[in-house]
């Protein structure tokens, strides 16, 4: 994949003279983006979402992790594994279950914003949050359970065969070192599009506003034909 959108912030003079190191590109050949994704990720610069912070896109339906530093730079993409179940909630309760004992249909990644950081955990030691609430993090793959074949699933060109965790992101061990761990080391934003809700349900700010721009460019396509 091309990364044809790596820098969607506005550049400053330090920025010219000091060029970002290039995005790490760990998505199969071949595999593109989507446009919701692309038209996200340029909203939350325009209208500074993530105040500034670095930020990540997830999109569950193509296995994607997009992530992004503070000035809306592509810092690295790569495919992630997520929960085994579809669905965009969490179940009550599930963040204080031992993970053998959540129930398969409430293996789930939530959807949404959410504002995330490094931080203690039970049985990891220091993880990157995604939403501490759900007990959802975003970590390395590790050997696991080797009949799950995480590794393997992730290094699939195809998305189909990605879900298979307890509700956490996975990402390649080089790529959370490479890019994960040095971008959120001081925290940032999470953004998981949904599997069954709507994207307006998921980000009703973002909705409205592209629903805005459609609107204005409807408006100007039937002023052009007077």
């Amino acid at each position: 994949m091309a990364l044809a959108f790596a820098s969607i912030g506005t550049a400053g003079a330090e920025d010219a003279a000091a060029p970002p190191a290039a995005a790490v590109d760990e998505l199969p050949q071949g595999q593109e983006v989507s446009e919701t994704v692309i038209e996200l990720a340029g909203w939350v610069v325009a209208s500074k979402d993530a105040q500034g912070y670095p930020f990540a896109i997830m999109d569950k339906a193509a296995a994607q992790v997009l992530v992004f530093d503070g000035n809306g730079r592509l810092r690295g993409a790569a495919s992630g594994l997520f929960g085994s179940a579809t669905g965009d909630h969490t179940a009550p309760g599930v963040a204080g279950l031992a993970l053998r004992e959540i129930p398969g249909r409430d293996r789930t990644t939530p959807a949404g914003r959410f504002v995330g950081g490094y931080g203690p955990s039970i049985d990891a030691g220091r993880v990157l949050w995604v939403d501490y609430e759900s007990a959802v993090s975003i970590h390395p793959t590790a050997i696991g359970v080797p009949a799950e074949k995480r590794a393997e699933r992730l290094a699939s060109p195809s998305p189909d065969d990605n879900r298979v965790t307890h509700g956490c992101i996975n990402v390649s061990p080089g790529f959370y070192e490479q890019v994960i761990r040095s971008t959120f080391e001081r925290g940032g934003v999470f953004y998981v599009l949904p599997d069954n809700a709507s994207i307006a349900e998921t980000f009703p700010d973002f909705a409205k506003s592209r629903e805005a721009a459609q609107d204005s460019e409807a408006s100007g396509a039937r002023s052009a034909r007077k």
